[in-house]
């Protein structure tokens, strides 16, 4: 009687997320449906981080508790705390959904995931690519590496490097899925996507609003690829270096309202009257690749 309750539940729960990302993707609502919650969670009651347009934005934020642990708690959309001293959370359901919709991962895709916390959205990830892909996971902290590794054990296509996602040393990937904002595109994080491959990371201000930019390398390389917003965001810091003079940059940008208009990554230093935001060496444009 439980199991058949908590897969109603989650079944309720990956149709609403769903929903709420405005994706049509079926196999995003089965991915949802089908990876368990609470194996990611830990042990209840769980503490829930309190958003909202009432309430100014804090970090960390205010956490409530859940009276007890009843998993129904979990199937919301609602971030679950793995560290509440330190911000750390199992993400929104809805803006993941709504990111892994843009970045159209395909069966037998490697992928990978830049902050896999305690492995849910690389559970979420290996059931996209099936058992013919491959997720590799990096998770810095090495607790939540190890609760990662363990979680994992039922996706054998998925594996955890309790290690940076963020120097020279990745492999080569059909997809990255940045889970830790950054005030700028990592150089690693460029160099290791295959020609037509997809970057989705939080372009932002450490621990402020910024927005996830969607990048594809165009199959002809070259210094301009195709970039939009997917969506405003924010995420933990990045545990990479972060440039204080970008962020206050990028919190400027985004407050004009029009990150609509962004179309390319440019990498170089020569940035022209197209230019949205400039980073020294990479600059995002208003205008397209040019793909003639």
């Amino acid at each position: 009687m439980e199991a058949s309750r908590t897969a109603k539940l989650r079944a309720f729960f990956a149709l609403y997320v769903t929903k709420c990302a405005n994706t049509s993707d079926a196999h995003i609502e089965e991915a949802f449906a089908s990876v368990p919650r609470e194996a990611f969670a830990g042990p209840g009651p769980w503490q829930v981080p309190v958003s909202s347009p009432w309430r100014p934005v804090s970090f960390p934020p205010t956490y409530v508790e859940t009276p007890d642990d009843d998993p129904a708690f979990l199937y919301q959309n609602i971030l679950i705390a793995l560290d509440a001293k330190r911000g750390l959370n199992i993400g929104e359901p809805s803006l993941h959904a709504h990111c892994l919709d843009a970045i159209a991962l395909q069966p037998g895709e490697t992928v990978l995931q830049i902050g896999a916390g305690s492995g849910y959205y690389t559970a979420i990830l290996a059931y996209l690519v099936g058992p013919e892909g491959r997720v590799i996971g990096f998770e810095i902290d090495p607790d939540l590496a190890a609760r990662a590794k363990a979680n994992l054990e039922p996706w054998p296509q998925a594996s955890i490097e309790a290690r940076s996602g963020a120097d020279d040393e990745l492999p080569e990937a059909d997809a990255i899925y940045v889970n830790a904002g950054i005030t700028q595109p990592c150089a690693a994080w460029l160099h290791a996507l295959r020609p037509n491959g997809r970057l989705l990371f939080p372009l932002q201000p450490e621990n402020g609003f910024g927005g996830m930019l969607l990048v594809q390398k165009l199959a002809e390389g070259g210094s301009v690829w195709a970039a939009r917003f997917v969506s405003r965001a924010v995420f933990v810091a990045c545990q990479a270096p972060q440039d204080h003079e970008k962020g206050q940059g990028l919190v400027a940008a985004f407050s004009r309202g029009d990150f609509a208009d962004v179309k390319s990554l440019r990498l170089d230093d020569t940035p022209d009257d197209t230019c949205w935001f400039n980073g020294g060496d990479w600059w995002l444009s208003t205008q397209a690749p040019d793909r003639a």
